[in-house]
Parts: C-alpha cells; sequence; structure tokens
C-alpha cells in the first residue's frame, strides 16, 4: 500500500489571500451579463508546474462548492415563519426542502472534488473563506442573506450553463448583478478549465492519476446511501413529490474517470435539461423556484422569508471585513456559539473520515460518516432555534438571529490517530458545557432538543473512551 495522500492544510486559504490572475497568466475575457471565459495557458502560470496548477484549481473548487453549500443553507432555514400566509405555506416548506436538497448535493461536489484531489497526490481542502478573495472563479461575494429574488437570482446565475440566453436570462442576470453588486459568474467557467487540464495528456500526463489512492478516497458505498433517486426512509425529501438529493460521490482512479467525474457534477449543478433518470439541475430547480417567487406581490414576497440578521456573528465586526450583525441576546448567543461547535465537528469528522483507510478502519470510518450526517440534522435543528430568536434585547430593526457558520481557527487534524480522538473527545467536552449554559436560558423545545443531543453525544463520548482505552 502506498503513502497516505496528504492531509488538509491547517492554515486558512494560504494560497487564495495572495491569488492575482495577471500574476498566474489568466486571461479572463468578459462579455455583457457575466458571461465569461477563461484563455487556455500554453505554458503553467508563474510558480507553478501543470499538476499544481491543477491542484490549486481544485482548491479554489472545494472552497466554493463549501461556499454555495453553506450560503444556501442559510437561505433555506430563513423561509418560513409566523407571517407566511396560509396560501403560501406548503409552497414555501416545498422551496426550502428544494434548496436543503441542494446544499446536500452539494457536499457531494464539495466530497467528490477531495477525491479529484487525492488521486493527484494533493492536499485536500475543506476550508473556505469567510469572506473569499478577488478572483475571477468566483461567482459572487460570499455573504449569508435571507432569501429574496435578488439572492435567489444570484443562486441561479451562479448555476447557469454557457449556454442560457434570452430575455429572462438578461432580466435574472440584472437582477443578481443589482443585487451582487457586480456580474455574477457561473461556476462552469472553472469546471470547464479544470476539466480542459486534466483531459490534456500533454499538460497533465496519465501517472499523474494515482489509482492506489482510491482506499483513501470517499466512496458512494459509504457516503450515498438513502441518497440514490427515489430514495425512500430517513434521507428522503420530507415534503411528499420532493426527491431526495441524489450525491454524487465519485472515486478517481483515471483521467477518464476524473473528467467523467466533472462531466457529472456540472451536468447536476448547470444542466438545461432533465437528467436522463428524470432528475433536475441545481439551475433548473433554481430557476423553477425564481419564477414561482416573481409572480407574488410585494405584500406575499416578504412575508414568505423570517426577518433574519444578514452575516450573523457570536462576536463584534472585525475592521475592515464585510459588515455582519453581532448576535448579543443572551440565548440566542449560546445557540450560535453551539450552531459554530457542530459545523466545526461535521468539517473535523469529514476531515477525520479522510485520514482513515483500509479494510481495519472501515468501522471507525463509518462512524464518522454516521456522525457527519448527524452533525447536518444537528445543524439544521440549531438553525431552527436561531431564526426564531432576536438578535439582541434592543432591537429597533426587529431582526432575529440566524446560524453564523464561522470558521474554526483550524481544521488541520493531529498527525497521530489516538491524538485526533483526543481532539474529538475535546468537541464532545466543548459541547457539553455549552449545553449547559443554555439549558437555565431555553424554553421546553430547546431543552427536549438539549436533552436529546446529550444523549447522542453521551454514546459518540463511549465509543471515543474505547477506542482510546
Amino acid at each position: 500500500m502506498s503513502d497516505p495522500p496528504p492531509e488538509t492544510a491547517g492554515m486558512r486559504s494560504r494560497f487564495a489571500r495572495h491569488l492575482d490572475p495577471v500574476a498566474l497568466g489568466l486571461t479572463v475575457t468578459a462579455a455583457p451579463h457575466g458571461a465569461r471565459s477563461i484563455a487556455t495557458l500554453e505554458l503553467p502560470p508563474a510558480e507553478f508546474d501543470w499538476r499544481d496548477y491543477a491542484a490549486m484549481l481544485l482548491h479554489v473548487a472545494a472552497e466554493i462548492e463549501h461556499t454555495l453549500m453553506v450560503e444556501y443553507l442559510f437561505a433555506a432555514y430563513s423561509l418560513g415563519g409566523p407571517d407566511v400566509p396560509a396560501s403560501l405555506a406548503g409552497k414555501v416548506r416545498e422551496w426550502q426542502e428544494i434548496i436543503l436538497g441542494i446544499a446536500k448535493e452539494e457536499m457531494g461536489h464539495l466530497v467528490t472534488v477531495q477525491n479529484l484531489l487525492t488521486a493527484i497526490g494533493a492536499p485536500l481542502n475543506l476550508d473556505r473563506e469567510d469572506y473569499p478573495f478577488g478572483s475571477p472563479f468566483y461567482p459572487f461575494a460570499f455573504s449569508l442573506e435571507p432569501l429574496t429574488l435578488g439572492s435567489l437570482a444570484a443562486f441561479v446565475c451562479a448555476e447557469s450553463p454557457p449556454s442560457w440566453s434570452g430575455d429572462e436570462a438578461d432580466e435574472i442576470r440584472d437582477r443578481a448583478a443589482e443585487d451582487e453588486g457586480a456580474d455574477v459568474i457561473g461556476v462552469e467557467v472553472l469546471y470547464t478549465k479544470i476539466t480542459e487540464l486534466l483531459g490534456d495528456p500533454h499538460r497533465i500526463p496519465d501517472t499523474v492519476f494515482q489509482a492506489q489512492t482510491v482506499p483513501f478516497q470517499a466512496s458512494w458505498d459509504e457516503w450515498g446511501r438513502g441518497y440514490a433517486p427515489g430514495a425512500e426512509g430517513p434521507e428522503a425529501a420530507n415534503v411528499p413529490g420532493t426527491p431526495a438529493p441524489d450525491l454524487l460521490i465519485l472515486e478517481i482512479w483515471s483521467r477518464d474517470s476524473a473528467v467523467a467525474a466533472l462531466k457529472q457534477v456540472s451536468e447536476q449543478g448547470e444542466g438545461l435539461e432533465p437528467s436522463d433518470a428524470g432528475e433536475r439541475s441545481h439551475f433548473e430547480r433554481f430557476i423553477g423556484i425564481y419564477r414561482e417567487l416573481a409572480t407574488l406581490d410585494a405584500d406575499a414576497l416578504g412575508r414568505v422569508t423570517r426577518r433574519v440578521a444578514s452575516n450573523p456573528t457570536t462576536g463584534e465586526a472585525i475592521p475592515g471585513a464585510a459588515p455582519g450583525h453581532a448576535i448579543t441576546h443572551p440565548e440566542a448567543l449560546w445557540w450560535g456559539h453551539l450552531f459554530n461547535l457542530r459545523y466545526r465537528m461535521l468539517l473535523t469528522n469529514l476531515s477525520h473520515a479522510f485520514a482513515l483507510a483500509g479494510p481495519d478502519a472501515q468501522s471507525r470510518r463509518g462512524r464518522l460518516i454516521h456522525r457527519t450526517f448527524s452533525e447536518m440534522y444537528n445543524l439544521r435543528s440549531i438553525a431552527g432555534m436561531l431564526v426564531m430568536l432576536p438578535l439582541s434585547e434592543s432591537n429597533p430593526e426587529q431582526l432575529n438571529a440566524g446560524p453564523p457558520f464561522q470558521m474554526p481557527y483550524t481544521l488541520e487534524l493531529p498527525r497521530r490517530e489516538h491524538d485526533r480522538l483526543l481532539l474529538q473527545r475535546d468537541l464532545l467536552g466543548a459541547a457539553a458545557v455549552l449545553v449547559s449554559r443554555l439549558r437555565p436560558l431555553t424554553a421546553e423545545r430547546g431543552e427536549r432538543y438539549l436533552t436529546a443531543l446529550e444523549q447522542s453525544d453521551r454514546l459518540a463520548l463511549e465509543q471515543i473512551e474505547v477506542m482510546l482505552g
């Protein structure tokens, strides 16, 4: 067995903060309404060779998939509330479930990008910028916003195929540009560039693709169960008629498998027509919601979402950073801290699962995968608490809090498995402290959830103690 692939880098986006498109040799051509393309390079950019350049582009892709997943989750969590007209309650619930399903599929894209990085021997990247750098590849500046026609237009454009045109396309692109303050770039531009690069044997030789890394990659058998088309059971959608998410977890062992994986990810995101199995792309699903929202009058449009603060944070705003709203209401603040911790636990479990390979680690990896999905449901439950609580005690704008999705100080794992288990134990210990702080502040619904969370964490801690022992 070959050496395992490198672990996830610990410092957030070292390359990202200094990425200058001109210095990298990127020629970006822009057409009206955001259509862009990246010129083919004859030589690799300065300070890169082709394999390393491919790894850098895949790191950008990973950050984008992570960012879109978080933004979609926030938008979905903002939908609903007591002001939704009775005639729209079922439709709003359907929109929420569709967007949550897209966010879960983005997690599948994120995992597949990790497999691509593993296959070419590059470090993993599960990170994202809180406020991403300027790059010709990013669809739009990162921001956590309640769902509006403007933010939804940006989602449509980010997932749009290059061939999308016509009066409706122009109207949506104009609305997205007005909402974002700039044209919104389609993710397809980046995936086309990566596909072109990995598909070129003159720049990326066959030897770059390492079939022996497959045991270190995520597999659909482990990660995709319950998410097949038409799936029933606990992973199926909660709204009748809304299909379960279709997670793409694709293993990479050759050039052909890499190009095929990139094509499938692109088609799920930007396809103009339903797939052979009848599945609609992210673009089709978002534009379907947009068309329905656009028929509402101003009053109804303002009542389908809660008054959730944009860019909520558990700390004071940082000078020079994008504007945000500090959560200061006592109960909401501690729910915000618990949300951030469970978000970190999700990313840690995901990274830890990638660090384990081989038949001896199968059961441990399975437990981590199970806990990763459990944390997704924890995030949804805690977000449900936050969007119903006020942002502050003195709150003239009458804004509610929201899930902050703040990144941890590091995602780097310890090198030894024993120390990784100690980290898992530390996170569970921190969660227990937050639960104890929340108990005196929360109402009955929150108390029931905290009791269930405490029981689940106790079982996880017992498993860790057995492995440590």
